[in-house]
C-alpha cells in the first residue's frame, strides 16, 4: 500500500515534466551574488528564439525560492525550474510579477503548479480583464507553437501590491518598490537586499531600444530617476545583461525616453505632423542600436499621440 501511494504521490511530477515542449535554445541561470540568479534571455522580438527574449530571476534563501517573473512560455518556465532544481530543492514559495505582458507572464503556470503564490503589482487585472490579453494569447498559440498552446492560460495574481511593501523569508530581506502604471499598466521591481541585487522588470531595457507602447512615458522618466537612487550593486534589466554597473546599464534607456520627450514635445507644441517631424530628428544616437528599426518610429508615434492627449 505505501508504495502505491508513493508512485501516485509521483505521477503528478512525472507527468508535469511530460507536458511541456523541450525547447532548443539554451536557458542558464547564472550566479549574480550570494543567493541571486538571473536567467538571461536573448536579443529579439516578441516571437523570436522561441519566445525567449526576457530575462527572469531568483533568489534562493533556507526557506524555499523566490522566483522573479515567469518568462514568456510554460517551457521556457519548465527549463527555468530544471536549472533552480541543480542548484537546490527547496519549494518555490513566491513568484513576483514585475508586469503582466506577455513574455514574462506566460510561464507562471508552472510555477503555480509547484504551489507558489504569484504576487503582482496593481493594474494586473487591468490587463487580465481586457480583450488584448485573450486575443494576444490565442495569437501566441499559433505563433509560439508548440511552446504556448491549447494547454497555456493566463494565472490570476494571489495577491496584488499597491505600495512599497518589506518582506522576508528565511534570512532573506526583500524590497517591493510599486512604481503604478508606467511601462504597463502596473510596474514593480524586486530588490534583494542580502544580496544587493535589483531585479527591475521592464522599466529598463540593456542594450537595445525599449518598447514603449501605451507606457506613461513622462511617469516612466521620472520613475527612472527614482529606480537610479536605490542603493545596489548588481542590476537585472527586463531585457538584455545584467550588470555590476546598475547606472551604464539604465543610461540607454534613460536617454532614449528623454530624448523621445524632448524632441516629440517641441512638435506637438508646435503643432508640426508627426511624419515631418520624424523625419526632421537626428535619430544618429540611436540608430546603431538593437531593435532601432523596428521599434523607434512605432516607439515616437505612440509617444507622440501620448503628448498630444497630455500637453
Amino acid at each position: 500500500m505505501k508504495k502505491l501511494l508513493l508512485l501516485v504521490s509521483l505521477l503528478p511530477l512525472f507527468s508535469q515534466a511530460a507536458d511541456y515542449e523541450k525547447v532548443s535554445v539554451e536557458v542558464v541561470a547564472e550566479n549574480l551574488n550570494g543567493s541571486a540568479y538571473y536567467i538571461p534571455g536573448l536579443s529579439g522580438a516578441a516571437t523570436e528564439y522561441e519566445g525567449f527574449i526576457s530575462n527572469a530571476g531568483f533568489v534562493i534563501t533556507s526557506e524555499g525560492v523566490v522566483v522573479f517573473d515567469g518568462l514568456g512560455t510554460p517551457s521556457l518556465a519548465d527549463a527555468m525550474l530544471n536549472e533552480i532544481r541543480k542548484l537546490t530543492d527547496k519549494p518555490i514559495k513566491l513568484v513576483i510579477v514585475s508586469h503582466y505582458h506577455a513574455d514574462h507572464i506566460y510561464g507562471l503556470q508552472v510555477f503555480k503548479e509547484q504551489g507558489a503564490q504569484i504576487w503582482a503589482p496593481k493594474g494586473t487585472w487591468d490587463y487580465l480583464d481586457s480583450e488584448t490579453a485573450t486575443s494576444l494569447l490565442d495569437s501566441r498559440r499559433t505563433a509560439l507553437y508548440p511552446w504556448v498552446n491549447d494547454e497555456t492560460y493566463l494565472v490570476d495574481p494571489d495577491r496584488i501590491i499597491d505600495k512599497d511593501t518589506n518582506f522576508s523569508l528565511g534570512e532573506n530581506q526583500f524590497l517591493l518598490t510599486y512604481f503604478g502604471k508606467v511601462h504597463s499598466e502596473g510596474d514593480m521591481s524586486l530588490l534583494s537586499i542580502n544580496d544587493q541585487t535589483l531585479y527591475s522588470g521592464d522599466l529598463i531595457f540593456e542594450g537595445r531600444i525599449p518598447f514603449v507602447g501605451d507606457a506613461d512615458i513622462i511617469k516612466w522618466s521620472k520613475t527612472l530617476d527614482r529606480v537610479r537612487n536605490i542603493e545596489m550593486e548588481y542590476f537585472v534589466p527586463g531585457h538584455g545583461m545584467a550588470s555590476d554597473q546598475p547606472q551604464e546599464t539604465m543610461d540607454l534607456t534613460y536617454r532614449y525616453l528623454n530624448f523621445l520627450i524632448k524632441q516629440l514635445t517641441l512638435a506637438v507644441d508646435e503643432m508640426t505632423p508627426f511624419d515631418e517631424a520624424y523625419n526632421a530628428i537626428d535619430w544618429s544616437e540611436f540608430e546603431d542600436e538593437p531593435a532601432f528599426e523596428a521599434a523607434n518610429r512605432k516607439n515616437a508615434y505612440a509617444v507622440y499621440l501620448y503628448l498630444e492627449r497630455v500637453l
